[in-house]
């Protein structure tokens, strides 16, 4: 019995039920902010009727629209149905983004024509309302003459140990988490990437510098022009960054990538 007042919530197999897909779909679909249950303190996921009805429009625009969970995300955050996280990274990114056009005293419009992107998108991502792809985040880093490391925190540290719990992380699109294993003023960019099934870079893009990559577990799709490449776990990868890339996940659990840049210009 609930108390009085009190809504009734799900557990993650009555939702997977109720919505038609399985309960590690429903976990995928969670790392990318699709869902956010509440946690009982033995952490079992507990949903509610809201979860439930976003979840079945998820559903529906996966197996009819044919769209994958990270443009599902971007449709149902412009259509307002999922409010974006006050707080965090994103937050972070879009305050950053705003001060560094501030700076150089430049209007919305100028920077949207320079980049490439619409005056809107620009605004909502200054104001945090939507998120970018790395490859837009990474011409926005190349106008402004910075890196994509720029868009951490800035509080500066040189300490040589990074422990998982003092790691910075920056999530820069749905599905696509980028922590950070070196501080300071490193000649070397190291992150661990951690990207949910079906997310990805966006668009290909272009850098100076040079990039080695080893896949932790799971498996990486890697384009350098019209060249394609599938890893698995176990698999590293060496190129030069002057060559169009993008990448996605094109498996079904996440995938762990360590990935380190020089010099630090990605």
């Amino acid at each position: 019995m609930n108390p009085a007042g009190e809504k009734p919530y799900l557990k993650i197999g009555d939702v997977a039920r109720l919505v038609g897909v399985s309960p590690s779909v429903i976990r995928s679909w969670e790392s990318l902010g699709l869902t956010r249950p509440r946690r009982t303190a033995s952490k079992y996921r507990l949903y509610s009727a809201e979860d439930v009805k976003v979840l079945k429009r998820a559903r529906y625009l996966r197996r009819v629209r044919g769209m994958n969970a990270p443009a599902i995300v971007q449709m149902l955050k412009r259509d307002g149905v999922l409010r974006p996280t006050p707080d965090g990274a994103a937050g972070a990114i879009g305050a950053r983004l705003r001060q560094l056009r501030e700076k150089r005293q430049l209007s919305l419009a100028q920077v949207a024509q320079a980049v490439g992107i619409s005056l809107g998108f620009l605004s909502a991502l200054e104001r945090s309302h939507m998120s970018a792809s790395v490859a837009t985040l990474r011409r926005l880093a190349r106008y402004y003459k910075t890196n994509i490391l720029d868009f951490f925190d800035p509080a500066d540290s040189s300490a040589p140990l990074v422990t998982p719990a003092t790691r910075k992380v920056l999530e820069v699109t749905p599905g696509v988490r980028m922590e950070l294993l070196a501080v300071g003023n490193p000649v070397m960019e190291a992150h661990l990437f951690r990207i949910a099934p079906g997310a990805g870079s966006g668009e290909s893009y272009t850098h100076d510098g040079e990039e080695f990559l080893y896949v932790m577990r799971g498996e990486f799709r890697i384009a350098l022009g019209k060249l394609q490449y599938r890893l698995k776990s176990g698999d590293s990868f060496y190129f030069e960054s002057t060559t169009p890339h993008n990448w996605s996940n094109p498996g079904k659990r996440e995938t762990w990538v360590l990935w380190v840049n020089t010099p630090p210009t990605f």
